[in-house]
Order: structure tokens, then sequence, then C-alpha cells
């Protein structure tokens, strides 16, 4: 283990980890992303090489190392936090309250931090311009898609994209990912019975939403069990709220929840197929259904031939079998440009924006070096 790359990895996440900011207001942590790169950007022109510091969009920023190749590599790393207030007890934790880096966002800044530092040393090496990316709001509305419709990437010619992130499931240290499907897309799911309230003991002059939004859950959950023996896709309800009192039949029923699939085509005929059985669940009642789908993440799709370069880059990597049910915007990217998302496991299982959520900052250092093995060095 390479101890001052680790040293080095601790320290920038610490850092990070105690000034958590969501969603695109993130000063504190733009200025220390800033506090680092554009130190990097000066030393490398007066060195006689090419680097500059870009912000193609809202709270991005990108360093750029111009090797004056016709082609770029892309690395990303995710700067926001979560609103949780954190339960771990440690030295370095949130110091902004209700806030926190529940999801190692805090590790990935860290490790292209140091990446660059390290890309910096052994800029002559590099046979390919590179393009750090430093993304806001993956937490929130999708910081990535701001960053690609800018035109970076067709500006500075980029080929592929590259990017980590922390898994709990993993053991600690390991690397893993697959080619096609990753990562699912995700579409916030509201459907809205509306019917007419009544005394409960008069139930006949009312239109009951509560029951139709009943029927709709267990119809729906039923399909989407039929329909994942086709292809992986999940539809769950978090959240339903229904009524004012007790004794009065509910005249509107609101359910709130997420569809997550792997495929346009399943999300577009998942999408369709709810709608019926929503309308038809409100027509057995009596009622009127409105059902809205957020547009959503799509899913994360490896590209075949990078992951190929992925494959004879990191030996050691472990191909998953199955793809898995949770959304990233890493995704967005990969509808502009080729690219492979990886996961790096910490070894605890505190799952993904639990308030408890921690790991050992040595792990990082297994991603920079996957990083620097990804661009040739």
């Amino acid at each position: 283990m390479n101890e001052p790359l680790v040293t080095r990895l601790t320290q920038l996440r610490r850092d990070l980890h105690r000034i958590p900011e969501v969603d695109f207001d993130l000063p504190e942590t733009i200025a220390y992303v800033r506090s680092v790169i554009e130190p990097i950007a000066e030393r490398m022109r007066t060195q006689g090489h090419e680097a500059e510091v870009l912000s193609p969009s809202r709270s991005a920023l990108c360093l750029f190392i111009d090797r004056g190749t016709p082609t770029t590599t892309a690395i990303r790393t995710d700067m926001d936090a979560l609103p949780v207030t954190e339960q771990t007890g440690r030295a370095f934790a949130s110091q902004h309250q209700g806030k926190m880096h529940a999801c190692g966002h805090d590790g990935h800044m860290a490790m292209v931090l140091a990446l660059s530092e390290t890309l910096e040393r052994r800029c002559d090496e590099l046979e390919e311009s590179v393009l750090l990316v430093f993304q806001p709001a993956e937490e929130t509305t999708g910081g990535a898609r701001l960053i690609c419709e800018s035109g970076i990437f067709e500006r500075l010619h980029v080929r592929r994209i590259f990017g980590f992130h922390l898994w709990p499931d993993l053991e600690k240290g390991v690397i893993a990912s697959r080619s096609g499907g990753l990562l699912a897309a995700s579409n916030e799911t509201t459907v809205t019975f509306e019917g007419i309230a009544s005394h409960i003991a008069k139930a006949e002059q009312g239109r009951d939403s509560l029951e139709a939004g009943c029927r709709f859950v267990g119809r729906a959950y039923d399909y989407i069990a039929r329909r994942a023996i086709e292809e992986p896709c999940l539809l769950k309800f978090g959240r339903m709220t229904s009524g004012e009192v007790r004794n009065q039949i509910s005249a509107r029923t609101v359910l709130e929840g997420s569809l997550r699939t792997f495929s346009l085509g399943m999300r577009e005929s998942c999408q369709a197929d709810l709608t019926v059985i929503a309308h038809r669940c409100a027509g057995e009642a009596g009622c009127t259904a409105n059902v809205h789908f957020s547009e959503g993440y799509p899913p994360v799709v490896n590209d075949a031939e990078v992951f190929a370069q992925v494959r004879e880059a990191l030996p050691q990597l472990q191909e998953l079998e199955e793809p898995l049910l949770i959304a990233e915007d890493f995704a967005w990217y990969q509808q502009w440009i080729p690219g492979v998302f990886l996961l790096l496991g910490t070894g605890t299982g505190i799952p993904l924006h639990a308030d408890t959520f921690d790991f050992d900052e040595a792990i990082l250092a297994h991603g920079v070096e996957a990083y620097l093995r990804l661009l040739g060095l």
C-alpha cells in the first residue's frame, strides 16, 4: 500500500467530510476543490504544460490537462452531500447541521483530487489529454446533464469517461462492474386518485379514492413481479396520503414511489401499462386517476468496447452477474459519450445514505491506482 497516498487521501476526504453541502449550493466545497486544482494548473503552465480550470455549467469545475492529442479521457466525481444528520461520532464529522456526506462523495472527490496531484507529477507520461470533472447535484436534479449540454465534451474531443462509487456490499478494496446494464433508470412515480367524500355510514354516496389506491398498489406490484421475470425492474411506493378523518370516505389519495428499469423499452412499457391499471382501478371505485412519471435518470449502461479496455487495464476487476437497482446520474454522460462506471468496496456493510455511513480511507488508494492504469500510467 502506498502510505503517502493513503495519508493524503485521508486528509482530503476528512477535510471534505466536514463541509457537506447539497444540490448546486456548494460554495465551500467548490472553494476547497479550487484550492487544490488551480495551483496544479498554474504550476503545470510554468513548467511548459497546458492546463486550465474550467466551469462548464452551474457549480461544476473541471481540470483540463491538454497534451495536444486529438482525443481526451474524462474522469468524473460528484461533490454534493445529503440532507442527513450525521451520527458517526467521528472527530471529523459534519460541521453543517443536517447535512452529511452519507453516500461517499467525499471519498470520490478525494480520489480525483489525489489523482490530479499525481498527474501533475507524471504529466510527461500521459499519452492523451485528461479532463477531470467535479459535478454538483448528483443526489437531486442531476448536475451531469447540464455539464453534458454545455458542449465541453465535444469541444475537448472526449472519447470516453470513467467514474467510481463506493459500495458497502463489496469486500474492502474490491473493484467491480459489468458490461452493459449496471444501474437502473429511475422515474419518480406519483399516482393520484380523486373521489367524492361522504360519511362512512352513507358510503354509497361517496367515491372511495382510498379503495382505488389500495387496489392499484396490489395490482401494480403483481404486474411488476411478472415483468421482472423478463427483465429486472422494480416499483415500490414509500408514501401514501389519503383522507381527512377516520369516519369519512376519502376524496383524495396520493401514492408516491419510484419505478426502476434497465432499458428504455421496459420503462416505456411499464409506464404505459401502469397508467392503464391505475385508470382501471379508479373506474372500479367510481374515481378518476392521474399518473405522473418524472423524467428521472437513464440507466447506467457500460459501453462494451470501453469495458474491454477496463478489463485489460484492471485484471483484478470483479465482474457482477446481475445489474443493481439503484440509480446514478453518471448515466447522462453515457448518453453523450461511451463510458464505464465502477464500484469500489468499503467492506463495511453500512448502507449508502445511512447517518452512520463511514469507511476506511485506505480503500481510496485502490481507486486512484485504477484511474492511473485506465490512463495508461
